[in-house]
């Protein structure tokens, strides 16, 4: 009789512990997924805006890559997924913010022969810097496809 009760509160105190470290888990997630969502809709909001915004957006940015490493996860995977997101957001951050200083400074350009060279450099810097935040978008795509996929396993 006591083995038996031994054996059936063992297997309650390890379902519970797992439903518990599921819901954990799920509360992570949600965690991580809305910090990036939010990451994520700066970027949309603020899409081909201008130098001002472009420069603001990066120091949004900032803002959340600080978030996403403020973010305190106990999950290893979860805290690869928010170390992969910081770095992405950070990369953004500053490929925005040279593309900010490109646009300002092809605004600013004069007419004549120096206007032109700075106009070129400019768009060099820009579409660098356009070239770098295309990368590290599509990293960002890749890594919420599998934090998504990630997450909805624990659902």
């Amino acid at each position: 009789m006591w083995r038996k009760l031994i054996v059936i509160a063992s297997a309650s105190l390890s379902t519970v512990l797992l439903l518990s470290s599921c819901e954990d888990k799920v509360t992570q997630c949600q965690q991580l997924i809305q910090v990036v969502n939010a990451g994520n809709s700066l970027i949309d909001q603020n899409k081909g805006e201008q130098v001002i915004t472009s420069w603001q957006l990066s120091q949004d940015l900032q803002v959340m890559t600080t978030s996403l490493k403020e973010l305190n996860l106990s999950d290893p995977k979860l805290k690869e997924f928010k170390r992969g997101f910081a770095i992405i957001f950070d990369d953004l951050s500053q490929a925005i913010a040279k593309a900010s200083q490109g646009l300002g400074a092809a605004k600013n350009t004069q007419p004549s022969t120096e206007g032109r060279e700075k106009l070129q450099e400019a768009r060099m810097q820009i579409d660098t810097s356009l070239t770098s935040a295309e990368n590290a978008g599509k990293k960002f795509d890749t890594l919420a496809t599998e934090l998504n996929q990630y997450c909805g396993q624990s659902q």
